[in-house]
Order: structure tokens, then sequence, then C-alpha cells
């Protein structure tokens, strides 16, 4: 297989040091078949990285930020350098996640320079693309796609970084596309990742499906062509839920 599946938990504003229990068991449950069949990530609040990783490391779980500033230092009150989390132990940072595109008025031009950023620290970078429910129903979701892959994605990214697609209107609400929808917008996601990197770049780059995925359609879900795996909000709080989302892979 050119690419390996990968299933990377964003815990967004969750979890304190009690937490830590939950990566631990994600890290027993992680045994060496499933291994070799999956790469599981989790990307806890910044405050607890460094914690994660002696809990993490144990059990083989890879771990990652959820944000990065695009400069390495600086008078930058409250934010996160990619050399930082570089430093405490992640090896992925998510960049562009629809919440902080609307919560923060992330543009593409920010999340390029910040996706530049965790090249630059030697960090992998989970882009993150994805439509509202209004340009999805206007017709415009792979428009509107396209655009931010040509904006977001460095035109010099090597095929190793990710790509998340996350429909918004999906995420945290229940509602999930159809395997027919993401498997249309997969293909046209690394068709596009194509013309923007060149030399067949895409066919190593993963693109992961990111809105309410749970353990009831993971199965289905990342089965769908060009599916390499998924980025997982909610379900990713539990060893239990995530543990039984990476298991459609064993």
């Amino acid at each position: 297989m050119i690419r390996r599946p990968l299933v990377a938990g964003n815990w967004k504003m969750n979890g304190l040091i009690a937490s830590l229990a939950e990566i631990a068991e994600m890290g027993t449950a992680y045994d060496i078949a499933l291994k070799a069949r999956v790469e599981l990530v989790i990307c806890p609040p910044a405050t607890l990285i460094g914690l994660a990783l002696e809990v993490a490391g144990q059990g083989g779980v890879g771990l990652g930020g959820q944000d990065c500033h695009a400069a390495a230092s600086g008078a930058h009150t409250g934010d996160i350098s990619a050399e930082m989390l570089k430093d405490v132990g992640a090896a992925y940072v998510i960049v562009g996640h629809s919440e902080r595109r609307a919560d923060h008025g992330e543009t593409d031009a920010v999340v390029q320079a910040k996706a530049s950023a965790a090249l630059r620290a030697g960090l992998t970078p989970i882009i993150c693309v994805g439509e509202t429910r209004a340009e999805r129903e206007a017709g415009n979701a792979l428009a509107v796609v396209g655009a931010q892959i040509d904006g977001s994605l460095p035109a010099d990214a090597p095929g190793t970084i990710v790509l998340a697609y996350e429909p918004v209107w999906a995420i945290g609400t229940g509602l999930t596309p159809t395997p027919n929808d993401v498997a249309e917008m997969h293909a046209f996601v690394r068709e596009r990742i194509e013309a923007r990197l060149g030399g067949g770049k895409s066919e190593t780059v993963r693109i992961l499906y990111g809105g309410s995925v749970k353990p009831a359609n993971a199965r289905e879900l990342m089965s769908a062509p060009n599916v390499d795996g998924a980025l997982v909000g909610g379900a990713s709080l539990t060893a239990k839920d995530l543990m039984a989302i990476a298991e459609a892979y064993r």
C-alpha cells in the first residue's frame, strides 16, 4: 500500500491531566497487528503534549499539535511555534481547521504560512479544507474546496503532507455525507493536489475524512476510494471510541 492509513484524533479544547489515562489505554490497545495496518495520532491541547509523550511513546501512539504560529519565535503572546511543538515531541500539527478559520478569521494565506512553518520545523502538517452547508447547497462545494487547496498548500510541499477534508456542516452535527459524496470529493481533492504540487506527489499525500466520524460509520466512510483515514473529533476523547474507529483497518 502506497499510503499507510492514518487515524488522527483532535481533542480540541478538551482534556486535563487525568485524560492521559485514555491515551495510555489507546497505547495498550494499539497492538502490533493494528500498527501494521494503520497509524494512530492524538492531537491533545498543548498543555498535555509533553506529558502525553511519556504515556503515548510506550504504546507507539503519535502526537500532534492543534495549531501553530507561522513564526519560529517572537512577540506573539499566547501563540505556539511549530518548533516548540517539535521540541516537546509532536510529529504532526493540524492547520486550517474550520474552527480556526471561522473563530480566528484564518485565511488560506495564513494556513499556507502555518503549513510551511510546520515543514520548516520537521512536522507533518494536517491541512484542513471543507465547505459549509450553504456552499454545498448552492452547488459550490468543489469550487470552495479547490480554492482552499490552491491557497492553503505550499507550492513546494512534499508528498508526505496530510490533507483532511472536513465538510463544515458535518462537524459535531451528527450529519455525514453519503459514501458517494465522500468518494467524489476525495477524488476531486487528489486531482487538485496534483494540479497544485505536480510530480505525482498526490499519490503519496494521505487524504483524511473528518466530520462526525464514529465507530458506527467508520468502516463505511474509510472504505471509500481515496480515503486514507480519518480526522476524528469528539469520538477521539475516549480510547473505547477511537480504537473502535481504528479497528476498521484491522
